[in-house]
């Protein structure tokens, strides 16, 4: 079965975040989505606040770009998560916007080198092992957790785009989360661009590697009009079959699509001017999730 969830957009104030995380707990959403978006909200203090504020939802951070914290801070931090609320936090990696890197003294002359690195230390360090390496950016001596994650799905999934990052992600990754401008197509692609890097680490076929897609969509009187003037506004529309509108049966069709094309898990993202981001993770909960297969 697909899974399905929905994003809190760091557009909102993080004082909003508990009443939409208690609104998605009690309508039974499987998993709830934030991004660390700079210079707006932080991934890994909204994750622990929303954990906290629920009993069952699950968080994801998608994602934490690598460039602004050391690989042992962030892997201190989700092992923490591990550990408090078991088997709830879900936590990507990427390169972050390049843009917003440069903003703050942190764009990488090589961001896949970087997060092939990261990815590789983080991963070691979260499965317990003591490490030492010294890269072209990350460089450990003897580091090693304390208190690592107790199960052993705390995997770890990359954000990425390109075809050389995607490939990575099948190497080095659990799981690749790709951006609300991929269409069933774009699904495909990508798939099997990550296939193509787990075959060339040796890893095809063993274990799962899951792909997590946001859908852009609105629903609503005006949802027609909300979801064009946002694809506008990103520059997405000519691609084609991107982003929904309409009542929970257009949403699940459009969900359908995602994970025919190989979505395990399907995010959906509220336009921008979402005005009532509660009555969002109900409308997905109690009226797409049951049309879902």
């Amino acid at each position: 079965m697909t899974t399905l969830g929905a994003v809190f957009r760091p557009q909102l104030p993080p004082e909003r975040l508990r009443s939409v995380c208690e609104a998605a707990d009690a309508a039974g959403l499987e998993q709830l989505w934030l991004w660390e978006d700079c210079f707006m909200e932080g991934g890994l203090s909204t994750a622990a606040a929303a954990l906290a504020w629920t009993e069952r939802l699950r968080v994801g951070v998608g994602l934490l770009p690598v460039p602004l914290r050391n690989v042992a801070v962030t892997a201190m931090e989700v092992a923490s998560l591990h550990r408090m609320f078991p088997g709830r936090a879900l936590v990507g990696v990427g390169h972050g916007v390049q843009d917003w890197m440069g903003q703050v003294g942190a764009r990488a002359e090589s961001p896949v080198t970087l997060l092939r690195e990261y990815l590789v230390a983080l991963r070691a360090l979260l499965r317990g092992e003591r490490i030492t390496t010294d890269g072209r950016y990350v460089r450990l001596h003897d580091v090693a957790l304390d208190w690592p994650p107790q199960q052993p799905e705390a995997g770890v999934l990359a954000g990425v785009t390109g075809p050389r990052s995607l490939r990575l992600s099948g190497e080095a990754a659990d799981g690749t989360i790709l951006t609300a401008d991929t269409n069933p197509e774009g699904v495909r692609r990508a798939r099997q661009l990550v296939e193509e890097g787990r075959e060339a680490a040796g890893r095809h076929g063993s274990g799962s590697h899951r792909t997590v897609v946001y859908l852009l969509t609105a629903t609503g009187p005006d949802a027609d009009a909300r979801l064009r003037a946002e694809l506008a506004a990103e520059g997405w529309e000519s691609v084609p079959d991107l982003g929904v509108a309409g009542d929970a049966g257009a949403v699940a069709e459009a969900v359908g699509r995602l994970a025919e094309a190989g979505a395990d898990t399907v995010v959906l993202q509220p336009t921008g001017d979402e005005p009532d981001p509660e009555g969002f993770v109900r409308f997905v909960a109690e009226e797409v999730r049951p049309l879902v297969e």
